[in-house]
């Protein structure tokens, strides 16, 4: 078996990444669609929000791909301390040490770059989970995702909700890039996302301003996806709260739901179920050929689920939050 670092993804090797992808996730997670060549190769060639990222790909000694691992690397302030590890091995080639010299490779890599937690995600009770308490990660949180079926959905309902009357408040929405008149206000209404539920997982915090909302709807748009935006405004001018979906390249039919937040002193007024359904209705008129959107919640953010839950949301599967605590060198 030979380790390669990929500097600069090549076509090449971004296909070899999407052939074991694929399989991992049609093995641990049936049912769920892979990723497209497309969504692999942006994210191995495009820059991510205030992150860098590094890349193994392990080969078999016919040069068939057999494994992958991808480590994001934070850079802003508030999580310079942290780092997300990515990892696929091929069904075909599990218990050979795989996952293990590339679980290796990036622990070095995070003391190298003084990274003292790495986090990982794998399916609940599912292979990856047996790993990662193999090689001392700790559960750290639990995660629930939930599908939303737009054709599922009376119209009647969604359109009572969404054109519900909140005094005080209007909505407005966008896609791609916030207007300049609203980035400020943008940015405070993302702030309110540091008091997500994530369990023990040591997370750290993102500081939100006009610039960096504007570089995070960059990112999305060069790796050829489309961010909608919908977004509850008080007649102060305050952005109360807002939800974000997005579109993946090649016309999709399952949209992913982005962010979800309502500001702390605007919650209790049913804000979050109101622009959520404004986006599905937004969804319906925009893109027909989106037939559902997929989202998650912590287990114990009990208020998006029963938010999620009420518009039609129904948990389907679920995943786990690992967390481990690098030795330093």
């Amino acid at each position: 078996m030979q380790v390669s670092p990929l500097q600069r993804a090549s076509v090449a090797e971004a296909a070899a990444w999407h052939q074991v992808v694929a399989a991992s996730t049609a093995h641990d997670l049936p049912g769920v669609p892979p990723p497209a060549p497309g969504q692999i190769h942006a994210q191995l060639t495009q820059p991510a929000l205030d992150s860098r990222r590094l890349a193994w790909l392990a080969t078999g000694a016919d040069g068939v791909p057999v494994a992958v691992a991808g480590l994001r690397v934070f850079t802003s302030p508030g999580q310079h301390h942290l780092a997300e590890l990515e990892l696929h091995v091929a069904p075909a080639h599990r218990r050979l040490g795989t996952g293990s010299l590339l679980l290796s490779a990036a622990v070095a890599a995070c003391r190298t770059e003084n990274r003292r937690s790495l986090i990982a995600t794998a399916a609940a009770d599912g292979p990856g989970e047996a790993f990662s308490a193999r090689w001392g990660f700790r559960r750290a949180l639990t995660l629930n995702h939930l599908t939303l079926r737009l054709d599922e959905m009376g119209q009647a309902d969604l359109l009572q909700t969404a054109d519900a009357e909140h005094p005080g408040y209007r909505l407005t929405g966008w896609t791609g890039a916030v207007p300049d008149g609203l980035a400020d206000a943008f940015a405070t209404a993302k702030n309110a996302m540091n008091d997500m539920p994530v369990g023990d997982l040591d997370y750290g915090s993102v500081a939100w301003d006009a610039d960096r909302v504007r570089a995070m709807a960059t990112v999305v748009a060069d790796r050829g996806d489309t961010l909608l935006t919908v977004a509850a405004v008080h007649d102060d001018g305050t952005m109360a709260g807002y939800t974000e979906i997005v579109l993946p390249h090649g016309a999709p039919s399952r949209a992913q739901q982005y962010d979800t937040a309502v500001v702390p002193e605007h919650r209790g007024h049913g804000l979050g179920l109101w622009v959520k359904a404004a986006m599905v209705r937004r969804l319906r008129a925009e893109h027909p050929g989106v037939v559902e959107i997929e989202t998650d919640n912590a287990d114990d953010n009990v208020h998006m689920l029963a938010v999620n839950h009420r518009l039609g949301f129904r948990s389907y599967r679920r995943t786990r939050e690992f967390q481990l605590d690098v030795p330093a060198a």
